[in-house]
This record gives structure tokens, sequence and C-alpha cells, in this order.
């Protein structure tokens, strides 16, 4: 048999007691000091067999699944509002990209024009040597009445070619 194990701690007692309630003072023998004991006590439990209780096993599965069902409500919530976040985030991309492309198709329109400009062309082709053409040199193609042929227009016309056989 073991030898019983005593601890102490000696608490002092203020003004308030040692619950802490205003106007309570203990009687001590020792002025103003309580000594308090504690045993140590081995307790085993190894031969105590757990009870299975349906009800409280029912209870922490209703809990388990109505925590998870939450859990995935929340996860299917977050998914939608995060991805129409990153929808805004690529609208707006888009958006800007579509403006920048327009911007881009104006200074190209505005840089054809200059091209396209008749004074300019005219000045180039003088530099290269070119000259106004002369009258009957140019033929337009008449494009109010086109000539049909088989249902579509024509636009040229080819002379027959004679084929001289190899010797």
């Amino acid at each position: 048999m073991s030898a019983m194990n005593i601890t102490g701690m000696i608490t002092p007692v203020g003004p308030h007691g040692t619950d802490g309630r205003a106007g309570v003072r203990r009687a001590s023998p020792v002025a103003g000091i309580t000594p308090e004991f504690y045993f140590h006590k081995n307790i085993d439990n190894s031969r105590l067999v757990k009870v299975v209780d349906p009800r409280r096993r029912r209870e922490i599965r209703m809990f388990s699944g109505s925590v998870a069902a939450l859990f995935l409500l929340i996860m299917f919530y977050s998914w939608q509002h995060f991805s129409a976040i990153e929808y805004g985030y690529k609208i707006e991309a888009q958006k800007a990209e579509r403006d920048r492309l327009v911007e881009v198709n104006r200074s190209l329109q505005l840089e054809e024009a200059g091209l396209r400009d008749p004074g300019r062309i005219d000045v180039l082709a003088r530099q290269m040597g070119l000259e106004a053409p002369e009258p009957g040199q140019v033929q337009r193609l008449d494009t109010d009445t086109p000539a049909v042929a088989n249902g579509s227009p024509v636009m040229a016309r080819m002379s027959p070619v004679a084929v001289i056989p190899a010797q």
C-alpha cells in the first residue's frame, strides 16, 4: 500500500475574502492566512465501459449533417460571388480592349484618309516621274449597267487564242 501524499497551499485572506465577495471575512487561526490541503488520489477507470446512447448519436449526426449542409451552401454562394466578381473584371478588361481597338481603328482611318489624298498621290507620282494619263488611255468600267453573261457581270473579255501544234 502506498503512502498518502498531502500537499498544501497557504492562501492569504484579504479584506474581500477568498471568494471575492466584499465584506466576507473568515476567522483564521493564523492572522490572515488560511491553510488549504489537497490530497492526491489515483483513480483507475480502465474497467469502465462507455454505454452508447442512440439518441445522442442521432443528435450528433443531425448536427454534423446540418453543419455540412450549411458549409456547402456557404461554399456554393462564395463560388458564385467570386465568379461574378471575376466575370466583372473580365468584362471591364474587354471593354477597355474594345475602347483601345476603337481608338486604333479611328487613327488608322485617319491615316488611310491622309494616304488616299489625291493631292499627295499626285505629288508622289510626279516625284517618281509619272505623268497624267492621256485621253482614251483610261477605260472605266460601267458599274451602273454591267454586261451580263450567264447571270454574272463580265469584268474582262479574252480573245480566242490560236494553238499551233508542235512539229
